[in-house]
């Protein structure tokens, strides 16, 4: 089961166990916290995506650690003018790792169980679908025109 989900601005594919450096949260190190802002989820063949949100589905973390990301350098230089600035900046993280995903507020365990039924449900009504289709006519071949005849150039 992984879930995508969003915070900070950006988006992640995440799922139980996995570790995860986002942008900075507010959250002691060790606390839980809960994010409700879940775009996707999918389970094995069963798949919700949500509009924008998928409604009661969250997901669980805890907060591992704070800490600065590389320094990135900042460089503005005009040409022949002794113009040359520098600058640098580190972003803020915060290190999470994920313990479950609820989806639609059912535990993951409870979960499996309900998605191998529908997930069984869907296929027959697939094949159904599919048997109604109609091939498509084949196209009639287009009669190709014979080349004109060529005319002699006149004399000079």
């Amino acid at each position: 089961m992984y879930a995508v989900i969003k915070t900070g601005g950006k988006q992640y594919k995440v799922a139980a166990g996995d570790y995860l450096k986002v942008e900075k949260l507010d959250g002691e190190v060790g606390s839980k916290l809960v994010i409700d802002k879940i775009l996707m989820l999918a389970d094995g063949d069963d798949v919700t995506i949500g509009s924008p949100l998928v409604a009661g589905a969250k997901v669980n973390a805890t907060v591992l650690s704070h800490g600065k990301g590389d320094k990135v350098m900042i460089f503005k230089f005009h040409r022949r003018k002794h113009y040359r600035k520098t600058q640098g900046h580190r972003q803020s993280y915060t290190e999470i790792k994920i313990d479950d995903i609820n989806g639609k507020g059912a535990s993951t365990t409870a979960k499996p169980a309900a998605a191998k039924k529908s997930a069984e449900a869907k296929p027959a009504a697939a094949k159904k679908t599919a048997a109604v289709k109609k091939p498509a006519a084949a196209k009639s071949a287009v009669a190709k025109k014979p080349a004109a005849a060529k005319k002699p150039a006149a004399a000079k």
